[in-house]
């Protein structure tokens, strides 16, 4: 009898072992939800749904977006991180989400690093320190000439608390040894809009949105917040180059699933984004964000994340900034 039961607990085995390989070697074999913790609209939200639009189309399965934006992307991220481990909910995280938020949040309901499968960062996205053409400032070493002449009382402005334009600020602060004042706004294109009227200012702005107000000469380039030059202002010097060593501030983004979620399946999502990363199309829509595309290793994306997460720590327990 005992023997009969041992036989029958292998034969349930065995055929959940198969029913998973099979499951795998099937996927995707139905839709995907693939969550963008941000508003529609934003650099992040186009770049997934270009990558969705192309999965869809390789796997003959429709890639749904679903925005969930709030607290910073953490609701987002927190509805994958506890969804079902079955790539079937994927997540497209950020630098907030996943090396920001996690120092910057007193209590996160999730754990960027236990919490997920990291499945390969898609690019990075330069920011942009722009001024007020009114402000006598053309160079970084300018605009520390002025800080330092005027402590305090030059005002810079960001999309919100904890965001990369306010922790470029926080950094420059500790790397040029000035005082300059944050201004957090309810999203960038308020303190964009107070920028252009001359009641803030500088600002870290993301490229791609700063980039028709400079041409525009609403607002004066100074440097990038990368250390490499973008393509889309080829003379523009970055800020390490231009006296802050090793300043590099970006707006990464990457794609994640659930922990737990198979190797298998997390090779088979790697490998086709990867693929459609360094298609013609992708790099021209990636090329107007003023972004590469990169499309790493699960393992090497893992690594940027751990090392991610330990820059901005340093960064936002020497400026005091919280968000709750």
């Amino acid at each position: 009898m005992r023997k009969c039961i041992e036989r029958a607990a292998l034969a349930a085995l065995f055929a959940l072992a198969a029913g998973a390989a099979a499951a795998q070697a099937n996927y995707p074999a139905k839709a995907i939800r693939y969550v963008v913790p941000f508003p529609a609209g934003g650099p992040l939200d186009i770049v997934a749904r270009a990558i969705g639009q192309e999965l869809t189309k390789a796997w003959n399965q429709p890639v749904i977006i679903d925005n969930r934006p709030g607290a910073g992307g953490n609701i987002g991220a927190d509805l994958v991180a506890k969804a079902p481990a079955d790539g079937y909910t994927i997540l497209m995280g950020a630098v907030s989400t996943h090396a920001i938020n996690v120092t910057l949040y007193s209590k996160l309901p999730y754990d960027p690093i236990r919490d997920f499968a990291p499945v390969t960062l898609i690019t990075s996205v330069p920011n942009v320190l722009v001024v007020h053409p009114s402000l006598p400032v053309k160079t970084v070493k300018d605009l520390i000439a002025l800080a330092k002449a005027r402590p305090g009382q030059l005002n810079y402005a960001s999309g919100s608390t904890g965001s990369a334009g306010h922790l470029a600020g926080e950094l420059f602060d500790s790397m040029a040894g000035v005082q300059m004042t944050h201004i957090p706004y309810k999203g960038a294109a308020p303190a964009v809009i107070d920028l252009i009227a001359g009641h803030v200012s500088l600002m870290f702005d993301n490229l791609s949105s700063a980039l028709p107000n400079i041409k525009a000469a609403r607002v004066r380039a100074v440097a990038v917040t990368t250390l490499k030059r973008s393509p889309l202002l080829a003379d523009l010097p970055t800020i390490s180059e231009s006296g802050l060593r090793g300043f590099d501030v970006s707006t990464w983004f990457g794609i994640f699933a659930p922990a737990g979620t198979q190797p298998d399946i997390v090779v088979k999502l790697n490998t086709e984004i990867v693929r459609i990363l360094h298609t013609g199309e992708m790099r021209e829509r990636l090329a107007t964000l003023g972004a590469e595309p990169v499309g790493n290793k699960p393992d090497e994306f893992a690594a940027f994340i751990r090392t991610e997460i330990q820059k901005y720590a340093k960064v936002i327990k020497a400026s005091g900034a919280k968000a709750d």
